[in-house]
C-alpha cells in the first residue's frame, strides 16, 4: 500500500497546484516559527521553513510522505512576506512598482530516508502601477495572504509584463520540480 500524501500547508493555492498535478493528498498546517534567522539568506530561509514544516507533520505522522514549501518575495535582496496590514501591503507593492524582483519557493519531501530538498526561482517584473488601480487591489484584502502582497494568478497579473522562470513557483508551488521530489522519495 502506497504512503499517504501529506501536504503541509493550509495555502489554497498549493491545494489546487497540487491536485492539478494529479496528486491525492490531505493537508495539514505545521505550527512552525517562520520568523527569518540574522543573516539568513531568501534561499536558505525558504528552504529551512520548507523543510522544518514537513519535519514537523512527519514527527507525528511518519506513515505519510510529507510535502513541505515556503515562499518569499526578495526585492533589492529585502524579504517580503505576507503582510499583517493593508499598510504594510501597500509599502510592499510601492516597492515593487516598476521594478524587478524574484520569488523563491522553497520545497521539502520527507518521507522516512534523508529528506528531499529544492528551491525554485522566478524573475518578476513589475509595470509601473497606477494608484488608481493600486487602491483598487488593496480594497480588496486580496493582498493579505500572499508573499510580496500580490498574486500573480489575480488582479495583480495586469502590473506583470513579463516573467522568467516557472510560473507555478510564482503562485506557491513549482510543480515540476515538486513532481520529480515526489517521484525521487517514491511518490508517483
Amino acid at each position: 500500500m502506497a504512503a499517504t500524501l501529506l501536504l503541509a500547508s493550509a495555502s489554497p493555492r498549493r491545494r489546487e497546484l497540487l491536485a492539478q498535478a494529479g496528486y491525492a493528498f490531505r493537508t495539514a498546517a505545521a505550527d512552525i516559527d517562520e520568523a527569518c534567522r540574522e543573516g539568513e539568506a531568501p534561499e536558505a530561509f525558504v528552504r529551512r521553513l520548507a523543510l522544518e514544516k514537513a519535519q514537523a507533520l512527519f514527527r507525528s505522522q511518519p506513515d505519510c510522505v510529507v510535502l513541505g514549501a515556503d515562499t518569499t518575495v526578495v526585492c533589492d535582496g529585502r524579504i517580503l512576506n505576507k503582510p499583517a496590514t493593508i499598510a504594510e501591503a501597500e509599502t510592499m507593492l510601492r516597492r515593487l512598482s516598476g521594478r524587478r524582483h524574484q520569488v523563491h519557493t522553497g520545497i521539502a519531501v520527507v518521507a522516512g530516508r534523508p529528506a528531499l530538498t529544492h528551491v525554485e526561482t522566478t524573475q518578476v517584473t513589475f509595470g509601473a502601477i497606477a494608484e488608481d488601480d493600486l487602491r483598487s487591489y488593496l480594497a480588496t484584502g486580496d493582498s493579505l495572504d500572499k508573499a510580496g502582497g500580490y498574486g500573480i494568478q489575480g488582479y495583480a497579473a495586469r502590473w506583470i509584463p513579463r516573467i522568467e522562470g516557472d510560473y507555478f513557483n510564482v503562485v506557491g508551488l513549482p510543480l515540476a520540480a515538486t513532481v520529480r521530489l515526489l517521484r525521487e522519495a517514491g511518490c508517483k
